[in-house]
């Protein structure tokens, strides 16, 4: 026994460029990786610090919702203590 099986072409050909304009969007604003910070004018040193685990936790946790790096956050704020002498 055989079954005989008929495929019909369309009549005419439909554009379908939705999911070609989807995937032309691109990533998502928030799933895309985030823009390095520029390199900086002169070469960078290590500062090692000890904090509490849950100063430790509270950063993170508040540095992963917006998506920082700590390093970023902590250069940022020793930054604005410590200004540049011009």
């Amino acid at each position: 026994m055989s079954k005989n099986i008929a495929f019909k072409l369309p009549l005419k050909v439909v554009e379908n460029n939705t999911a070609d304009a989807w995937v032309g969007q691109g990533v998502e604003p928030h799933l895309q990786p985030r823009a390095e910070p520029a390199a900086p004018a002169e070469r960078m040193k290590r500062l090692t610090i000890d904090v509490s685990e849950s100063l430790h936790a509270c950063i993170k946790v508040d540095c992963a919702r917006r998506g920082a790096k700590i390093a970023d956050e902590v250069r940022e704020l020793l930054e604005r203590h410590f200004p540049t002498l011009s």
